[in-house]
């Protein structure tokens, strides 16, 4: 199974778990997520979730963590080589979005169509911010994204 595949699988299980109390950037499980990238404090996870995900992954399969060990979502984006970016989304994608200011927010791509991608993602809410509590499901305009690293 490809490593990409297996990290959305334990994204999944992840589903409606948050930050306690809500609003903090902290708890269990959000602070394992933080740690996996050597954060040891309350700060937002999304990217963290996306590393812990694979870092999970990568043990289940026994193979190497190919995702880049950050916190932060541009970070991964300037920091990831030319030939994992994509403008386009696959099952398993990294999607990274930028608002700016150094603010992004990421998740996987767990379907897509030519107008949306349908994600798993850490750090949001039933309404999508980037600043949320929780594992969310979401859908998302293709529009709104900046690009997609393939592991």
């Amino acid at each position: 199974m490809k490593l990409s595949i297996k990290a959305l699988e334990v994204a999944a299980s992840q589903i409606g778990k948050q930050e306690n109390p809500p609003g903090s950037n902290w708890g269990e499980p959000v602070k394992s997520y933080l740690s996996s990238v050597g954060i040891g404090f309350a700060a937002p996870w999304c990217m963290a979730f996306v590393y812990w995900c694979f870092r999970q992954a990568s043990g289940q399969l026994n193979v190497n963590n190919t995702a880049i060990k950050t916190g932060g979502v541009l970070a991964a984006w300037n920091q990831a080589a030319q030939k994992i970016k994509s403008s386009n989304p696959v099952i398993g994608s990294v999607f990274i979005m930028d608002f700016g200011k150094g603010q992004g927010h990421t998740g996987l791509v767990e379907n897509f169509d030519k107008e949306f991608i349908y994600t798993i993602e850490g750090n949001t809410n039933d309404a999508g911010s980037r600043e949320g509590i929780k594992v969310c499901r979401k859908k998302r305009l293709r529009t709104t994204i900046k690009g997609y690293l393939n592991y």
